[in-house]
C-alpha cells in the first residue's frame, strides 16, 4: 500500500507544476504537517509565489482545501477577528488568497491580519479580541492564533517579520500541458480519501512525533527551525529517503536566503543598516566618531535613505534622528572624551564591539572556549565579562 505522503505527492504532481519540481515535495510535506499541527509547537507559513497570474497559485489551494486538516479557504480575510475568532477553539489551517492585497503592509487595515499571521506561527500566540458580555458591553479576550496558514499572491510584497516566518514555493504557468485540470466533480471523493488516509497516519503517529528530533541542516537554526523543523519531523516519520529530501529543501532554502542577502535582494532595516555603514567606515584606528562626520557617510552610502531630497521632500539624516536610532535600538549615545586636551561628544567605537557582533555585521571574534576576559585583557566584548569558560575568580563557573 502506498504511504500516504507518497500518495499525496502523487496527487499533487498530477495537478500543479512548480518552477522546481523538487517543491512538491515541499507541498506535500506542509499539506501532510497540518494534520499534525495540533501536537506540533510551531508551524511555518507556506508562501505560494509567483510573477504573473494564472499559475496555479488558486488550485494548489483548492486542493489543499480538500487535503489539509480543517481547512478554511479565504479569498480574502476582511476582519482582523475574523482569524482569532477561528483559530481560538482548535487549530485550524487557513488558505488565504491573493495576499498581495490582504497582507500588504502598505495598507493600515491589513495590521491586525498581519498580527494574527505573524503571532500563530508557534504555540501559545494570541491576540485580544473584543467580545460580547453579559451586560451588554465590550471585553477584550485573548483568543488563539495558533494554526496553520498557506498563503497566496502573485510576488506579494510581504512585512520582513511575516517573510521570515514563510517556506516559498514558486509557481509557474503550465505551458506545456504537463498537468490535468482538477475536475471536481469526479476527483472530490478521491481526494476525501486521501485527506482521511492522512488524517489516520496523523492520529497513529501523534505520540511518536512528539519525540522525533531529526538533526537540522547546519546553519538552519532560530525562526527558520521553527519552520523547517516539522516538516522535517513529518519526513522522517516517513522514512529516511523522506527525511534526506526534507533536509535537503531546508538547506537550499537556507543557501537562497544568504544569496538573496548578498546581492541586496532581501531588505534590511534602516537600524541594521545604520550599523554596518557605521561599522564598515569607521576611521581606522580611531576610538572616536562624531556625528557631523558620520552624517555624509550615511548620506552618502544610501542617498535614498539619507541624503536629502528636493522633489521628494526628504531631508538629510540629521544628529537626532542618528541619535534616536543608536540610542533607542541599542542604547548606544555619544559621550565625551576623558583625556584632557578633548573634550568634544562623540561615539566611541569601544561601545559599538558588542553590538556589531550581536547584530551580524561584525565576524564572531575567535575565542578559545577556556579563556576569561579579565579587566586587564584587551577585549571587544569589555572588561570584566565571563564569555566562556570558568570564572578563575569563583572557581566552578558558577
Amino acid at each position: 500500500m502506498e504511504h500516504p505522503l507518497d500518495a499525496v505527492h502523487s496527487w499533487f504532481s498530477q495537478y500543479v507544476s512548480t518552477m522546481h519540481p523538487e517543491d512538491l515535495d515541499i507541498i506535500a510535506l506542509w499539506t501532510a504537517h497540518t494534520h499534525f499541527v495540533p501536537v506540533l509547537y510551531s508551524t511555518g507559513r507556506l508562501l505560494l509565489d509567483s510573477p504573473v497570474p494564472e499559475s496555479g497559485k488558486t488550485t494548489v489551494l483548492d486542493h489543499m482545501q480538500r487535503l489539509c486538516l480543517d481547512p478554511l479557504q479565504a479569498s480574502s480575510v476582511s476582519s482582523g477577528a475574523l482569524l482569532p475568532r477561528l483559530l481560538n477553539e482548535r487549530p485550524r489551517t487557513i488558505l488565504i488568497d491573493e495576499a498581495d492585497r490582504s497582507l500588504s503592509p502598505d495598507n493600515p487595515n491589513n495590521r491586525d491580519i498581519i498580527s494574527t499571521v505573524n503571532s500563530g506561527y508557534r504555540r501559545g500566540g494570541t491576540r485580544p479580541v473584543l467580545t460580547p458580555s453579559s451586560d451588554g458591553d465590550w471585553v477584550a479576550k485573548e483568543m488563539s492564533t495558533f494554526g496553520a496558514v498557506a498563503m497566496a499572491g502573485n510576488n506579494p510584497q510581504l512585512a520582513d517579520d511575516t517573510r521570515s516566518r514563510t517556506i516559498r514555493v514558486l509557481l509557474m504557468p503550465d505551458r506545456e500541458g504537463v498537468v490535468e485540470e482538477s475536475d471536481w466533480e469526479f476527483i472530490e471523493p478521491d481526494a476525501f480519501d486521501l485527506q482521511e488516509n492522512l488524517a489516520q497516519w496523523a492520529e497513529l503517529n501523534s505520540d511518536r512525533i512528539r519525540d522525533v528530533r531529526p538533526p537540522m541542516p547546519e546553519g538552519v537554526k532560530g525562526r527558520m527551525k521553527e519552520c523547517w523543523s516539522p516538516l522535517i519531523r513529518v519526513a522522517a516519520l516517513a522514512g529516511p529517503e523522506w527525511e534526506a529530501r526534507a533536509q535537503h529543501l531546508a538547506a537550499r532554502a537556507l543557501e537562497i536566503r544568504r544569496a538573496e542577502a548578498e546581492a541586496g535582494i532581501q531588505s534590511v532595516p534602516p537600524k541594521i543598516l545604520m550599523l554596518k555603514v557605521m561599522y564598515e567606515n569607521w576611521p581606522e584606528g580611531q576610538e572616536q566618531w562624531r556625528t557631523e562626520e558620520i552624517i555624509p557617510v550615511l548620506a552618502h552610502a544610501h542617498p535614498e535613505l539619507w541624503e536629502a531630497d528636493e522633489i521628494k521632500g526628504r531631508k538629510r539624516v540629521t544628529a537626532q534622528a542618528i541619535g534616536k536610532t543608536l540610542g533607542g535600538s541599542y542604547g548606544i549615545t555619544t559621550r565625551r572624551a576623558t583625556t584632557r586636551g578633548d573634550r568634544k561628544t562623540a561615539y566611541h567605537r569601544s561601545d559599538f564591539e558588542r553590538v556589531f557582533v550581536r547584530m551580524g555585521v561584525a565576524p564572531t571574534p575567535s575565542i578559545k572556549p577556556d579563556t576569561y576576559v579579565t579587566p586587564d585583557t584587551p577585549d571587544t566584548f569589555g572588561a570584566d565579562q565571563v564569555l566562556w569558560g570558568v570564572d578563575p575568580r569563583k572557581g566552578d563557573g558558577q
